[in-house]
C-alpha cells in the first residue's frame, strides 16, 4: 500500500476525531438524519412535558443516550479506523522487508 492511503486514513481519523469532540460539545452537526431525528423528538418532548407543568427528565435521559451512542459509534469508527491504519503500516514494512532481503547487499 502506498504512503497516500496511510494519509488519506490519517485525514479520516482527524474528521471523526472533531466529531467525536463536537458531539462531546452538544453539538448536533456530527449526527446521522435517524439521530438528528430521535434527538428532536426527545427534544419535542421535553418542551411538552415543560407545557403540561411536569418533569423533563425523561426527555434529557434520552436525549443523553442519543447522545451517548454518537460518541459509541464516532469511538468505533476510530478504532476501525486505526487498526486499518496500522494494518496498511505492517504491510508497507512488510513489503519493504521482502524486497531488502532479495535485493543485493
Amino acid at each position: 500500500m502506498s504512503k497516500a492511503d496511510i494519509r488519506r486514513l490519517d485525514k479520516e481519523i482527524q474528521r471523526t476525531q472533531k466529531k467525536l469532540e463536537a458531539v462531546q460539545n452538544g453539538e448536533w452537526w456530527p449526527l446521522t438524519s435517524r439521530e438528528r431525528l430521535s434527538m428532536s423528538r426527545a427534544m419535542a418532548g421535553g418542551a411538552r412535558s415543560v407545557y403540561r407543568d411536569r418533569s423533563t427528565t425523561g426527555a434529557e435521559n434520552r436525549m443523553d443516550s442519543i447522545g451517548s451512542a454518537v460518541e459509541r459509534r464516532l469511538n468505533a469508527e476510530l478504532t476501525a479506523l486505526h487498526g486499518e491504519r496500522q494494518r496498511l503500516i505492517t504491510e508497507q514494512a512488510r513489503t519493504k522487508a521482502a524486497k531488502k532481503s532479495s535485493g543485493w547487499f
